[in-house]
Order: C-alpha cells, then structure tokens, then sequence
C-alpha cells in the first residue's frame, strides 16, 4: 500500500468537488482547465506528499454540558471514598494521602494509558491498546446526537468560574479548593470539516490544558486521553477521521472534589488545536536547540530534530533549518544563518534524530531585564521528500549562558543576577483558569513593574503562551511540574495517578518547554511527602532526577523542601537546593513559639556547610498575609508574627491587617525575609509567596474563596507591601509610600501608627506640619516606623533622602464622604476579536478627588455598544458575589470591571458606573 492515496484518485475527487461546487455556472471546458490545473499542481507537489504543516485553533464553536446530578459510567479508573472533605489544614502539613488500588473492568483506563507510550523511553513498558471500543454506544459520543441544548461556549472555557460561590461551612468544595463548582462530569463536542483533500496526511488533536481525566472520542471511536489536567497532549486522530465529511468531536472530563490544594480550575480551559502533517514530520516537540560557548561575540547553536515516518514505506528526508533574527512583535527580521542540510533514512512507522551544529557571530544574547535584553531568534527547520517540501516547524529560542555559582549565584551571560521572583498560580483572578494572554501579560507587567525578575511556576507546567511572555519579557523561571508524587496531599490528587503517568507527565512537560530561554531550571517536586520517608524518598527523587536530566542534560533538575534537612539524604539528590522558609526559619522566632508544626531554625548556613558546591535558592519565602487597605489594631510591636483572630486579623469581615507584619503559621514578614538575606549574602535569591493572590488556599480564613499572600491582590491592585517590595527590589526609584491611609473617624486621639516604605535611607515624619521624629534606617531594618503616633485628621507627609541628598516626599490628606466615581482604564483600545481585554478601575472619591479609603458602595456597571462585561471584582478574599455580576462593592474605595470587545465588531462602547448617591463615571473605548 503506498503511502497516501495514488494521484489519479486525488484527481477524481478533486474533478468531483469542483463539479459539485460549480455545475450550472462552469461549462465543461472550464472545469476540464481547472481539473488539469489541480492536476500539474498535484504532479508539482509529488504523487503521496500532501501539503506541508497546518495549525489551526479549533476553539470557536462548541457545545458544552454539565451534569447536574449523577453522571455516567464512562470513568477513567476507580477512586476512594472521600470520608473528610476538611480543607483547611495548614499548608506545610505533612502529607498523608496513600496510593489507592481501584482499577476495574468497567473503567476505561487501559485504553487511555497508550497516549502515554511516546513519552516511555523503555518500548518494554509500553501499554498495549485492548480490543474494543468502550463508549461507543454513548449517545454523546456520535455524530447523529441533537446537542442544540447544549450551552455554545468558545474556548479556553472554565466552567466553574461563574460561580455561584458555595458558602455553606460544609461546601462539597470548600475554601481550599476555592469555593467555585469545579467538581463533575462535563462533555464538549465539536464538529470539524476535514476536507477529502486531506486524505494521507497525520490528523492531531493538540489539547494545551484539560482539567482533568481527559478522554476523547471522534466519530464514536475511543482515541484516548490525559488525566493529568496540567500537562498538553496531543492525540493522533488519522485512524478515526472521515475525510470529506464532518467529524464529531466528543471530550469527557471528570473534575473530582478534594483533588487539589487550590483552585484547579476546569474544562477546557487552555487552546485546542488541529493540526495536519505529512505522514513524514517532525515529532511532536521534536527540535531542540542548545546554545554553548556563549560570548558577546560568538555562540555555538546545537541543533537536535527528530523525524517520524508515519507512513507505510521507507523513506529519506532531507532536513534544512535557517535561523532569523525576531523584533520585539516576534517578527522575522532577516536570515542570520543555516544549517548544513542533513539528512535522514525512515523505516516506516519510526523515527530517527538529525544534529547540527553552527557558530553565530555577534549573537544578539537573550537576557532578563532591565540590566540586559531578551533577544529572540527562531530557527525555522524545513522537510524535504524527493526536492518537495512536506513539513515546516518554527522554533523560538535565545541564545545565552546560564550558570549557577554557589557563591555569586545565578550567572546570566557573565554576569550576576540576584533572584528577586515571586511564586504564580496559574488562574487569573476573576476568569478563573480559562487562559488569556493579556491577563496573563497584565499580570507579568505589574510584576516588572515592582521590579520582579522570576517567576516560579507553582506547582504545575503553564499554559505555553505564558512562557512566550516570559521569553518576550525577559523574565528567569523555574518551570514546576507535581506538588505531590506517591504521597498524596489530598484525597483525591495526583498520587492516585503517579504510578502511571509520573514518566510521561515529566518527558512531555519538559519536551515541550526546553527551547524557552527564560527557563532556567526544572522543578519536579514541591514538598513532597518523600522528604519524610529518608531512603525511600531519596530513592524516588533520583529516579524522577534522571528521567528529568535524560532529556535535557543542560539545566538543573531540583524539588523544594521545606522538611528535608542537610543531613539528610532528600537533599544530595538535588542539583541546586531549592529551600521553602527554611532559609529565615520556619516558626523559630518567638511570637510563633505557641504553634504546633515544623519548627526550623534558619538553614541557610547548614545547607552551605554541607553542600559549599551547589547553590541555594529561596523557592517560597514570606507568605506574608493582608487585605488591601485594611488595617487592624493594636499593631505588633515586633516585624514578623503570625495572624490570628486576636493578633492582625478580622474574623468577622475576614480580614487581614495591611501593616504587613503578619503571616500564615510557617510564614515571615518581607523584613525578616530581607535580613536573613542580606546576612547570606551566598543566597541566589528569593521566589516570594506569592507575587499575586490566586483562586483557593484562603489562609487564615478558609470561609473565603480567595489567598491573602499576593503582593497584589486578586483584582490586580497593589497591597502595601507592593512598596516594601519595590523599595528593595528597584533601590534607584525615587518613591516614598505611607501606611495607614489617614482618614479614621472616631479614631480621634488613639494609638495609629504610621510605616513609610521608600529606598530611602533616611525619613522624617510631619503630621498637619508638625514633625513626629526623622529616622535613619538601621542595619537590617527595612521601613521607617512611628509607632505612638495619635490619629487626628488632616495630611501626613513625609519627607525622605538618601546619602544626605533629598529623595522623595509623600502626602496622605484626609477625605471626606464619596461623592462621585471615577473610572481609568489600562488600555482604551483593544483588539475587536473577542479575547482582548481592558482591565478598568473604579475608585469612589471625595469632592476634592481624594479617593475614600474606606468606601464599600455598591457599584452598578452597564456597557453600551459592541462590548461586554466578563467579569467583576474587588480584591477582597471573603466576596462570595459571583464574578460575572454588574454587581460589585467596593474595597478600601476600589473595585475593578473587566470587558473586551466582540469578535469581528469594531467599534465604540461605552462602560458606565454607578452607585447611589453618588455622581456616575463614564468611559468610552474602542475596539478594532
């Protein structure tokens, strides 16, 4: 059998097609001129070589459904009871969850474990497909199944974040997991045309993130699946496609309770993908591209393509790659260099990997900013069959040196780079987990803006648009793949699953995010269980480490310990040591002396005593907890101390005070962070936790629905502590910045003390003019602090400077009632495509313009013309409104309406707010 369909066939089906099309308009001549037309085109083109790479995003148009009750059978495997569905455990709580043996004959695992095999090194271990097709007598699975009931949904969709918020104490999801409906059976469907014209090539359906248990049918066959809802995956569809015809896509995911620590999010709720090859093709996943001898002045680019012969005869290919530089809108800018073409010899149904190796002059070297620049190249690898061209493939990279020296730390083309990340979920506030590159670039925008450089992707591989941003934008990461392995942290997580897929899940993983500069390391664990298990968990550390070295040898494979100490063997098997609060301590200072849970004096020196080879990293620090504009008193006289009911917290509005002093159990203030920093100089740096507030994890108060460790909360507004931050972080900016706000009626004469947070080495504090005492900064001491100060109402200003010289003032007024709303947008313009987003900001303000700290109005938005609303928020933790409301109080004076334009609809729209005795804000903007 050849290859693909024989030239005379194509022929007849092309001459059928046009006939069809244009009888009654075309006399026969004409379609004889066409027919030979298509046929000297498909001669050009080579009698079994179809057309060369297509991607097409497939995320408009399909049909979705939930049940609301009892789901079908059609399960991916067995899973244990659940007997506690408590949530609010404390999260450096041992783990204790074990592995669960369910599998039945009625589950249908072993026809999904197959998708697995191209990521099993050892084809001894490979899953065979069973006989049969399960599923496909379901009605949801087959073409003739009237959806039009279903709701019509555009991708990337989360289901469960419209809500409702469950707010019952005994939620079937809880504060852990968010309080959203995340849990359940829900199927999509998708009808996709593929032309008969595609008859011979490879079919694939690529899912970028399905949460979770993924299985998928097309035209009532079973082709496979993914349970882990982090991980992309791609399916080979060719076996089951009817060319010519429509083709009917069926999803089934199951979203279990208690399967996560924090909102997992659901659906499909990352790009989908069909993409159609020539049975000749790259792999998937399959270039790779490392750079060596780095200088200013040469590099070495080493270049690795693995070629798959899907089809049925042996065949030789021919591999050229060229590499063109990128502009800063990932333009081609021009050729820079080639390849000498190589060439490969395919068996049928096998794949073979070519290398190559050229040296660039005057590399334009990617970097982080702002001391360096992310420059970009991609290397554009082409496929030949007998002199036709049948597959293309672009790959982005850059071209730098990354060390990592125990003592200067990390080295970015020779030069020392001091970590200063923060820790990222992967949901994006009020759109819950459905990706979206401009929240996502939004959010990576205010974090450049406080003077962050990495990002630590916690616990879990990113939507890959994500580290495009990252590679543009020019930020270090270390790139996570599992917050648990054979220890499970809840009942229902990926420990039921490791056993299977943990080989899989991290060759995949890595595979498709090794050409990105920006990241710098691989974490395959984040404190796991196993560091409690001695040996055993050593054992099982080495073993996930070789497979992670196995396919890429270049970068440091780590796991982050918050248990596992120097003397123990978890830690030797790390390449960099990648430590959780340890390094400052963990409970060891004295107003945490009463708490139960690790207690941890700090490491830092210990861990370089034992290991003066590799080097130390922060990978979770602070966990620092606060409300945006809230604050609570008496103030703690010390600068760190855990938050309680009596000491920082408010249990009755689930508030936690702004002064930024206080923390979850295990946590520390950013001041005692920074000392125990700057006494360790030999510190790569930190990743705090974390750099925004996230969906889940509500700590202290697991009644809410939403973390409190962000610098910035989970509205995109900027905590308190985004100052303190910025203050160390970006030493050069002139800013001084005032906490509390200074409008406290009945405070009159009471006890309200006044932080400045400023680069600044010295400050002096006026209250309506009069001075309260200029400070100097001591050595490790990172705010100012005037403790005794007495509130009465007028302007706080401070006045700050640096080596002696002015630097920067700042002044806080007192305001008077709301009168009016105002409202800025982020961008007034965005694109008319139906995913493009404007973030705006309401603030209520006085008659003067200041805006009233403490206002809570309940604020009405509308929109007028070719736009929507998506959702609304405030920041506040313990809200429980349900996003999508036109609805939204105001915190601390604020509150934020998120819209975009409709796709294809350019035009003006106008967004209006309004609130109750107050004057109404208008804003117009525009799509195009």
């Amino acid at each position: 059998m050849k290859q693909s369909i024989p030239l005379f066939l194509k022929q007849l089906i092309l001459f059928k097609e046009l006939y069809q099309r244009y009888k009654g308009r075309l006399k026969l001549l004409s379609l004889i001129i066409l027919l030979v037309h298509f046929s000297c085109a498909a001669q050009r083109k080579g009698t079994d070589q179809p057309h060369a790479r297509e991607r097409i995003n497939i995320n408009k148009g399909w049909m979705f459904m939930r049940y609301d009750g009892k789901a079908d059978d059609l399960m991916y495997d067995e899973r244990p009871a659940v007997t506690n569905r408590k949530d609010d455990i404390v999260a450096d709580s041992r783990p204790s969850q074990t592995a669960f043996e369910g599998t039945s004959e009625n589950v249908l695992k072993k026809w999904i474990l197959p998708a697995a095999n191209d990521f099993i090194k050892d084809p001894a271990k490979h899953f065979v497909r069973p006989q049969g097709n399960p599923g496909s007598k379901f009605p949801f699975v087959g073409p003739d199944f009237d959806d039009k009931n279903w709701e019509h949904i555009n991708l990337p969709h989360d289901w469960a974040a419209k809500g409702p918020f469950y707010k019952e104490a005994d939620a079937i999801v809880g504060g852990g997991m968010g309080r959203l409906p995340i849990q359940g059976v829900a199927w999509y469907r998708k009808r996709i045309d593929i032309p008969a014209a595609d008859q011979g090539k490879s079919i694939y359906l690529e899912i970028d993130g399905a949460m979770s248990y993924a299985m998928v049918w097309l035209n009532g066959s079973l082709v496979g699946g993914w349970p882990y809802g982090y991980n992309s995956f791609r399916l080979d569809l060719t076996p089951y496609v009817k060319f010519g015809k429509d083709n009917q896509i069926a999803i089934r995911l199951d979203n279990p309770t208690n399967s996560s620590r924090w909102y997992p999010g659901s659906g499909l709720y990352r790009n989908v993908w069909l993409t159609k090859t020539n049975p000749v093709q790259i792999a998937q996943w399959g270039t790779c591209i490392r750079t060596s001898a780095v200088s200013k002045s040469s590099a070495t680019v080493d270049l690795d393509v693995t070629v798959e012969n899907k089809g049925t005869t042996s065949r030789q290919v021919k591999v050229l790659t060229d590499i063109y530089s990128l502009n800063e809108k990932f333009e081609k800018v021009r050729k820079i260099s080639s390849f000498t073409p190589l060439t490969a010899n395919l068996d049928k149904h096998t794949k073979h990997s070519v290398k190559g190796q050229i040296q660039l002059t005057n590399p334009a070297l990617w970097g982080p900013l702002p001391k360096q620049k992310p420059n970009l190249y991609v290397a554009v690898t082409r496929l030949f069959l007998g002199g036709h061209e049948v597959d293309t493939y672009e790959t982005p990279f850059g071209v730098r040196d990354i060390r990592f020296d125990p003592v200067k730390g990390v080295m970015v083309n020779g030069e020392p780079v001091k970590i200063q990340g923060v820790n990222q979920h992967h949901d994006l506030g009020a759109l819950g987990a459905a990706f979206n590159y401009r929240a996502a670039e939004r959010q990576l925008e205010m974090l450049q803006e406080l003077g962050c450089n990495a990002i630590r992707l916690s616990h879990n591989p990113p939507a890959p648009e994500l580290l495009d941003l990252t590679d543009r934008m020019g930020f270090l990461v270390i790139d996570e793949i599992f917050d648990c392995w054979e220890q499970g942290k809840t009942p229902l997580d990926f420990h039921l699953i490791f056993p299977d897929w943990y080989e899989a899940d991290i060759r995949s993983f890595i595979r498709r995010d090794k050409n990105h500069p920006s990241v710098i390391a691989w974490s395959f664990g984040n404190e796991v269980g196993e560091q409690y298990t001695a040996e055993a968990g050593a054992k099982l550390a080495s073993k996930l480490s070789a497979i992670v070295k196995d396919e890429d040898p270049d970068r440091p494979a780590t796991a982050s310990m918050n248990f596992a100490k120097p003397n123990m063997p978890f830690p030797a098997v790390m390449d960099i040591l990648s430590l959780n609060y340890q390094g400052e301590g963990i409970r060891d200072a004295t107003a945490y002396a009463h708490l139960k849970g690790i207690r941890t004096s700090p490491l830092y020196p210990a861990f370089q005593e034992k290991f003066p080879e590799k080097l130390i990293v922060s990978s979770e620090t602070a966990s620092t907890l606060s409300t945006r504009g809230t604050y609570i008193f008496p103030v703690v006289n010390g600068y760190s101390a855990p938050v309680s009911d009596s000491t920082g917290g408010d249990p009755k509005n689930q508030y936690v005070s702004g002064y930024e002093l206080y923390t979850a159990q295990f946590g520390a203030s950013p001041d005692k962070v920074f000392a125990s920093q700057d006494k360790h100089p030999f510190v790569a740096g930190e990743f705090v936790w974390s750099g925004w507030d996230y969906l889940g994890e509500p700590t202290p108060y697991y009644g809410a629905r939403s973390s409190y460790s962000g610098i910035i909360d989970l509205a995109g507004f900027k905590k308190d502590r985004f100052y303190l931050y910025q203050s160390r972080w970006r030493p050069d900016l002139q800013f001084a910045h005032i906490l509390p706000h200074w409008t406290w009626p009945g405070r009159e004469g009471e006890i309200t003390p006044v932080h400045v947070f400023s680069s600044a080495d010295e400050a002096e504090l006026f209250i309506n003019g009069k001075s309260a005492g200029r400070k100097k900064r001591g050595e490790y001491e990172y705010r100012f602090r005037w403790d005794n100060v007495k509130y009465e109402p007028g302007e706080l200003k401070v006045v700050t400077y640096k080596n002696g010289r002015d630097w920067a003032t700042e002044t806080v007024k007192t305001a008077g009632e709301p009168v009016k709303l105002e409202l800025k947008a982020d961008r007034n313009e965005i694109a008319a495509n139906g995913s493009d987003l404007s973030f705006i900001t309401v603030r209520v303000l006085d008659k003067n313009g200041n805006m009233v700290p403490q206002a809570n109005n309940n604020i009405a938005f509308s929109i007028a013309g070719p736009g929507e609303i998506v959702a609304t928020d405030n920041g506040d933790p313990a809200d429980l409104v349900a996003f999508p409301s036109r609805e939204r109080k105001a915190l601390s004076g604020m509150a934020l309406v998120i819209v975009r334009s409709k796709d294809k609809q350019p035009g003006k729209f106008t967004i209006t707010a309004a609130a109750k005795n107050l004057v109404p804000a208008k804003l117009e903007l525009s799509g195009k």
